[in-house]
């Protein structure tokens, strides 16, 4: 029996630990996953093939300067 309740609170504290096995990317903003959410885009990919999944508020912006653009 107590093996069994053992078992059972080693079960529960894993499940708790690995809510859904997703990696952390882009400065720890963005999270691997193989589809983004509504909420997200795809800034660069992770390095086991998924895509980082990063809301728009934690991209960077575009900066003309780096496009070969000259402002006045």
């Amino acid at each position: 029996m107590k093996l069994l309740l053992l078992t059972l609170a080693a079960l529960l504290l894993l499940s708790h630990l690995t809510p859904g096995g997703t990696r952390k990317c882009w400065n720890l903003h963005g999270k691997c996953r193989h589809k983004c959410s509504r909420k997200e885009r795809i800034y660069v990919y992770c390095t086991n093939s998924k895509m980082c999944c990063v809301k728009p508020k934690y991209q960077p912006k575009d900066d003309p300067r780096f496009f070969g653009f000259l402002g006045p």
